[in-house]
């Protein structure tokens, strides 16, 4: 076969483009420090790219979600610690009033104002919110939960206003959690079926008739439950803490490894990418080199 002029200058610039084309996709890679800057590079690595992408915006979503509900679940652990501790301050009062025979009228009755603005101050506490939400309203976060029943200015009853249904979150793809976010289990059902709220307005009554007797054989008895039950909504928001943290921790793990992924398929070894810059620039100075001598053939070579 008979290589023509024609056939090296197509050969030259074919592989002079080759070099060119080359040497300036690294240099994009290096300005950039990205191993593809448009889809037509590799289509295969930018789909695994926006894939990844997509996971850790999902699990930073899930990350804020879970760091979001310890907050949550902190909230209410410290709301019904004060709760609680309502709770043994009234069963102090309840106590103190049942030995009648050593109180006057008016002790019993500052006794009796004073576990008054301890209900007051538990309904206040479980009126918490956080984040604008109400912490123990079910899923009708925005509606105040409980709210005392007066006929004047005497404290008869509690009302309870939010949804029976706890709050779920979804904390990992196809995982959830309930947050314990029904207010109705404090007011969870004491002996004979009795409802904090009737138990609070029976105290008050036989404080104020000085029914001593009730006061020490039934009402001291049903504080206790009443506060037994705050203890287990306790523990069971504890548990669901823990586990958060567990999941916090397993969300941020995974968050690194993602990104780790992601750095190994998306970004550039600076070092091995310059050297092979170099070694391109070899290979296309060799092929200008070779262009300047085959673009000097003239007349005179074929004389």
């Amino acid at each position: 076969m008979r290589i023509t002029n024609g056939i090296t200058y197509n050969e030259f610039l074919k592989n002079f483009n080759t070099n060119a084309t080359t040497v300036q996709k690294t240099l994009n890679q290096l300005s950039s420090l990205k191993k593809v800057n448009q889809a037509s590079d590799n289509p295969l690595l930018v789909s695994k790219i926006i894939d990844l992408n997509s996971s850790i915006s999902r699990n930073q979503t899930f990350g804020q979600t879970i760091k979001d509900s310890l907050s949550w679940v902190n909230t209410q652990d410290s709301s019904l610690e004060a709760v609680g501790n309502s709770m043994l301050r009234i069963r102090s009062l309840i106590q103190s009033s049942a030995n009648g025979g050593t109180m006057g009228e008016e002790e019993l009755q500052a006794n009796k104002t004073e576990i008054g603005q301890e209900i007051r101050s538990i309904i206040d506490s479980l009126n918490t919110s956080y984040d604008g939400r109400y912490i123990f309203s079910g899923q009708n976060t925005t509606t105040k939960p409980f709210s005392l029943n007066e006929t004047n200015g005497e404290i008869t009853g509690i009302t309870y206003q939010g949804s029976t249904t706890n709050l779920s979150r979804e904390i990992a793809s196809g995982v959830t959690i309930d947050l314990p976010t029904n207010g109705e289990q404090v007011l969870n059902n004491g002996t004979d079926g009795k409802g904090l709220s009737e138990f609070f307005n029976g105290i008050l009554t036989a404080v104020d008739t000085g029914d001593t007797s009730k006061l020490s054989d039934t009402y001291l008895k049903e504080i206790d439950e009443y506060r037994t039950n705050v203890t287990n909504m306790r523990t069971q928001i504890g548990a669901i803490s823990n586990r958060l943290q567990s999941s916090s921790s397993r969300n941020d793990t995974q968050q690194i490894q993602l990104k780790e992924s992601l750095s190994e398929n998306q970004d550039v070894d600076v070092v091995q990418k310059y050297l092979e810059y170099q070694n391109q620039m070899v290979a296309y100075r060799a092929t200008l080199a070779m262009g300047t001598k085959i673009m000097q053939t003239s007349i005179l070579d074929y004389l």
